[in-house]
């Protein structure tokens, strides 16, 4: 059975929030925060949304299963190189992102100012146009863990294409 042309796949992830420790969105230090969040590498979760979304789509799995928190590999790694790793392996399989929508949930630092970095820097690490991307932000109505500041999480949803060459 041929694979269809198109795939979605979505992705959610949360991290409890510490001190002493930066806090990573999107592959962007926010420097305005005061606590980064809890987590084998460095706890970025918008990345690992967006991971566990371009595998879903393309029925890979999870990011558990490609960068498990138990291996000490991936002990402080920078999120940024695991995405570059599913991108790389997706995109040499003839996957192409056609969009990628994504929510970040916070209620402190606000958002709202680093959406744009966010959503440039996203573009630049999926190798994507600017336009095939959204960033969005809610705070937590402080209502539940993320609105009493105890957790960030964020949730991520693709939309993939896929050319396969004809064969000579």
């Amino acid at each position: 059975m041929p694979v269809p042309a198109f795939r979605v796949g979505e992705g959610h992830d949360t991290h409890r929030t510490i001190s002493g420790r930066p806090l990573v969105l999107g592959g962007v230090l926010i420097s305005n925060a005061p606590f980064g969040l809890d987590g084998h590498s460095d706890a970025d979760v918008l990345l690992h949304a967006i991971i566990d979304a371009l595998l879903g789509a393309t029925g890979r799995g999870d990011i558990g299963e490609w960068f498990p928190n138990t291996s000490p590999t991936w002990k402080g790694a920078d999120s940024t190189m695991l995405l570059k790793a599913v991108v790389d392996t997706l995109y040499a399989e003839h996957w192409s992102l056609i969009n990628l929508d994504c929510t970040i949930h916070a209620e402190q630092p606000r958002m709202g100012s680093w959406k744009p970095q966010i959503r440039q820097r996203l573009a630049e690490l999926l190798s994507v146009s600017i336009e095939q991307i959204n960033v969005k932000a809610k705070s937590g109505e402080k209502v539940g863990p993320v609105g009493r500041g105890e957790s960030l999480s964020a949730d991520a949803v693709v939309l993939m294409s896929r050319q396969i060459p004809p064969k000579p």
